[in-house]
């Protein structure tokens, strides 16, 4: 009578876990239903899942795990799902604009290096006239433009 009880009993614990869910069939149930996330992967081992990607947000990621704790076998779930950091741009570094008095006396010593060449400075614009040789203009220019104007007008007569 012990031997049929013990057999009895044994035959009922294979059962059970003969009918436990396989770590494969709850794998591709949960695949179906995450199939439309396909930045979201579902590994499952000894009934435990784990989601490895990348999630939206918190709130994306807690419906994944929501979901996947939902099919039957899972034992429990280790979420690894990554929630990406915004990108955030770092604001561009404040324009400096020189008073019209700074300017004048400044574009004024750089003008005297170029014979034929006048400016005048007003509300922060810089208005180059008169004559100036090719070869002269790129660094009349970008010497005045180093003396941060709000704009350079460029009214020269290239000779």
């Amino acid at each position: 009578m012990k031997i049929k009880s013990i057999l009895l009993g044994m035959s009922l614990a294979l059962s059970l876990v003969a009918c436990a869910p396989k770590d494969a069939d709850i794998q591709k149930e949960i695949s179906e239903k995450l199939s439309d996330t396909p930045s979201v992967k579902v590994t499952v081992h000894e009934g435990v899942a784990t989601i490895v990607g990348t999630c939206d947000d918190d709130a994306f990621k807690q419906n994944i795990e929501r979901s996947v704790k939902a099919v039957k076998g899972v034992k429990s779930v280790v979420n690894n799902c990554q929630i990406p950091v915004p990108n955030v741009e770092t604001p561009a570094a404040a324009v400096v604009i020189n008073s019209d008095a700074d300017l004048d006396k400044s574009v004024g010593k750089v003008v005297k290096a170029y014979d034929g060449v006048s400016a005048t400075v007003v509300g922060g614009v810089v208005t180059l006239s008169g004559e100036i040789k090719r070869s002269q203009l790129a660094p009349l220019i970008q010497s005045v433009q180093e003396l941060k104007p709000k704009k350079v007008e460029n009214k020269l007569t290239i000779k």
